[in-house]
């Protein structure tokens, strides 16, 4: 605020100039004069004071994810906000975490963090294509930016978070070349269109080239349980002869070995996930129709969320890439990986 004291002078001074045959009137208005005077520059000290203090102290994180449609970004959820806290408990770090069920949604919360002039914001992208331009805008506002899973399509991104995709297509592709002795035809349930989805895929059938290993079908469960269970129903219904099934997650794995039971199919050998939720090691540990999982932990956002408190008090990232191990995870080492109490 812009105190002009000067000008409250020059506007008193006009009014008595016009009175000047009335001293009262006058000697009232020198006091008034100096009253004014006094506040003005009071209210200009406790102005400028204020502008400079806490909140220009105060750090601040924005965190912005998607909603939680399904128990793997559910569980990414309750570990960014449990970081979150941990950070302003031990830093006082403040955050603002928003969720969006859609890439426009997400958009604008990104918009909101940006006008809220947050120190850095964690985001994963709901989609990467429709999100990279709004990862530029952060940038373009001198925002660091730390992406967790999903990559945005542009360099907007400081720090890159995220579990091994392509690894887990790999490992997969290997798994499906090894169990089935090279050949067969299988069935692709992949994810929403992103960076995850892309890799997974292109690691699976890149493992697989030399085979004779065929994917007869491969179609977006969207992530989610329910959705895979109405995809896998139709595919079963088009393909009477399918040796295995490929699935891009955990909770699309589940759906689709529901799909199986229902339609009392037996020709399917098995299912693998990715992700490591509770109920898959359980199906793996009770030698159900999934066999193997691959890790892609949900507590990666914590990683996100630490390098983002350590960006706002001034450190510079030691890495631009932190990439997760894509664990393969069996009967044979399901024990050392499940945990009874885990939310996912």
């Amino acid at each position: 605020m812009r105190c002009n004291v000067t000008g409250y002078k020059s506007r008193i001074r006009s009014v008595f100039s016009k009175n000047k045959g009335v001293k009262d009137l006058k000697k009232w208005l020198v006091s008034m004069l100096a009253f004014v005077t006094i506040f003005g520059l009071v209210a200009c000290s406790s102005d400028t004071g204020s502008s400079d203090s806490k909140e220009d102290d105060t750090l601040k994180i924005g965190i912005s994810l998607p909603s939680a449609t399904h128990g793997w970004m559910g569980a990414l959820i309750d570990s960014a906000e449990k970081q979150a806290k941990a950070l302003k408990e031990s830093d006082d770090i403040e955050y603002v975490m928003t969720n969006a069920a859609d890439p426009n949604k997400q958009a604008n919360d990104v918009d909101d963090l940006i006008a809220q002039d947050v120190d850095v914001i964690v985001m994963l992208p709901i989609e990467s294509a429709a999100l990279s331009p709004v990862g530029q805008k952060i940038k373009d506002a001198g925002i660091p930016l730390v992406i967790v899973d999903r990559e945005l399509e542009n360099d907007a991104a400081t720090v890159v978070v995220k579990g091994d995709n392509e690894g887990i297509g790999v490992n997969a592709g290997k798994y499906f070349v090894e169990k089935l002795e090279g050949k067969g035809k299988v069935v692709e349930i992949t994810g929403p269109p992103s960076s995850v989805t892309e890799q997974r895929g292109a690691g699976f059938k890149e493992a697989m080239e030399s085979s004779d290993i065929e994917v007869i079908a491969s179609q977006s469960g969207d992530f989610s349980t329910e959705k895979s269970l109405e995809v896998m129903q139709n595919i079963l219904q088009a393909n009477p002869q399918i040796d295995a099934v490929f699935t891009q997650d955990d909770g699309m794995a589940l759906g689709v070995i529901q799909a199986i039971k229902e339609a009392g199919r037996t020709d399917i050998q098995f299912v693998t996930g990715a992700g490591g939720g509770k109920a898959v090691f359980e199906d793996i540990q009770a030698d159900g129709l999934i066999s193997a999982t691959f890790l892609y932990s949900p507590t990666m956002v914590e990683d996100a969320v630490k390098i983002a408190g350590d960006i706002a008090k001034g450190t510079d990232p030691a890495e631009s890439m932190v990439v997760k191990e894509a664990t393969q995870v069996t009967n044979d080492n399901v024990d050392e990986f499940y945990d009874p109490d885990s939310k996912f």
